[in-house]
């Protein structure tokens, strides 16, 4: 059985309580590795060795820092085919999913930010007798906390900008899905990554996760996760005066019009409604359609999400793999029964699925629709996380437009429709911190990326993360 440890310094070393943490691949129900069951002391040892590489890491010329992150992403992509069988045993995704989009997304994570810190500028002002600038610096020692769905792609989301700004990270990955993160260390020692510039701290939210944030030498939080848990972060960071990113739920909505492009949106509809089992901040689980085009389009979504393949996440034919555990497989379970016993009507999928030999104790789900469900109740309102959807009927646009936003959440929001006028409109009234039209998941990393409402505060992506991992200084030079 494989026995993780923690990345810090440099060196992998075990936590300091010799205690360690059962994880169970989902596909199988069964015991796999160990990984260590890290506290306040192993917090501690992380920040003492950020604290002693950053002004070497932060006083780095850039052209050398930018070398060193380019490494990492030809790292990640030199061990695409390791990564991936690590991610599909560690999450139950499929390993076509982890192939095709996570590590390779890992990958442009790092070369993307790498480059962007040569371009990384601030603005300057001339006056009468006096020239002003804003003088952008690294925080020192910064904190990122990454969920289960998408190991290393969110992981990476959050490290690679605060490194390139010149912070060092102490990092901590979900401990259901610690395999990835555990490979991370060895590609970034391989690639020359100075000891402590990044260290990785396995263990419990409640645990690891809250000295990281109580952590006085700890500057500033990026947190993607729950609603729950985004809210208790800011409750112990606020009165510390932490800087806080904190990227949280999701309830999204897909407006479908008449006038789209009717196979191009079916075909995606399904993509963005189960893609990774729904596992997605980003998945659009209520989809409400024009009624004109209600009647076609339930018969044909409900026929191509019968035909997804449920089955062994390391078998590339497999459209659907294992939900990431038995509780959050529960928990789905228990939101379908939910829909039914508030009037829904499940037009398929609905159960959990037994597969045969080896894989009888994986945590499987059927692909579900529901229907005949009112915007108001649980099932609607409430972040599910997994393979369900409801479907409904709109009649006008103001009427899609008070169901898209009648939810606490505010993450992302799929239009399909060739209207301009109406996109317009739409775009600029969607309570959503990101609009996709005639798309999904289609990202441009110089854009923003974050929510509104319940979905969180702050912003990562492009520009907006080197902003948040350095802190602004004013200097104004009078001419002599």
């Amino acid at each position: 059985m494989k026995q993780m440890l923690n990345y810090i310094g440099g060196r992998y070393v075990p936590p300091v309580s010799g205690q360690y943490l059962e994880n169970v691949a989902p596909s199988t129900g069964q015991i796999y590795s160990l990984v260590p069951d890290s506290g306040p002391e192993d917090v501690e040892m992380a920040v003492q060795a950020a604290e002693a590489a950053f002004p070497e890491w932060s006083a780095m010329p850039l052209e050398r820092r930018y070398d060193i992150l380019r490494n990492i992403s030809d790292g990640i992509s030199a061990n695409l085919e390791r990564l991936a069988q690590a991610e599909c045993l560690d999450s139950g995704k499929t390993i076509a999913a982890a192939r095709a989009i996570d590590i390779p997304r890992a990958a442009l994570n790092f070369k993307f930010f790498a480059t962007a810190l040569l371009h990384f500028a601030s603005e300057s002002y001339h006056m009468p007798g006096a020239l002003s600038y804003t003088l952008r610096q690294p925080l020192g020692v910064v904190g990122g906390i990454s969920p289960w769905n998408l190991p290393l792609y969110l992981f990476t989301w959050k490290i690679a900008p605060a490194l390139a700004a010149g912070n060092c990270v102490v990092g901590k990955p979900s401990e259901v899905t610690p395999y990835t993160a555990y490979l991370l260390g060895e590609i970034c020692r391989e690639a020359g990554l100075p000891p402590g510039v990044l260290n990785i701290v396995h263990g419990l939210g409640p645990k690891a996760g809250e000295a990281i944030v109580r952590h006085p030498k700890i500057r500033a939080i990026s947190f993607t996760g729950s609603t729950r848990a985004g809210a208790e972060i800011a409750r112990i960071a606020a009165p510390m005066f932490k800087k806080l990113s904190l990227e949280l739920g999701g309830k999204n909505p897909n407006l479908i019009f008449a006038d789209c492009d009717y196979e191009r949106m079916l075909e995606t509809t399904v993509a963005s409604s189960f893609n990774n089992q729904g596992q997605i901040c980003l998945c659009g689980s209520r989809i409400y359609v024009e009624r004109s085009l209600y009647e076609r389009f339930r018969h044909d979504f409900v026929e191509r999400v019968r035909a997804m393949r449920v089955g062994d996440p390391a078998d590339p034919q497999t459209r659907m793999g294992a939900v990431v555990s038995k509780g959050h497989l529960e928990k789905i379970l228990s939101y379908i029964a939910l829909a039914e016993q508030e009037g829904g009507r499940i037009l398929c999928g609905g159960q959990r699925v037994y597969l045969p030999g080896p894989l009888a104790d994986g945590y499987y789900v059927a692909p579900t629709i529901v229907e005949g469900l009112p915007l108001e109740c649980r099932t609607n309102q409430e972040e599910i996380f997994g393979p369900v959807v409801t479907i409904a009927p709109f009649d006008s646009d103001e009427e899609a437009l008070a169901l898209a936003n009648g939810v606490p959440y505010g993450l992302s929001a799929t239009l399909w429709t060739n209207n301009l006028r109406r996109v317009q409109y739409l775009s600029t009234r969607l309570q959503a911190g990101i609009v996709w039209v005639n798309c999904w998941l289609l990202r441009d990393l110089r854009t923003p990326f974050g929510g509104v409402k319940q979905s969180g505060v702050g912003r990562e992506g492009g520009w907006e993360a080197l902003r948040f991992f350095t802190e602004m200084k004013s200097v104004t030079i009078a001419e002599t």
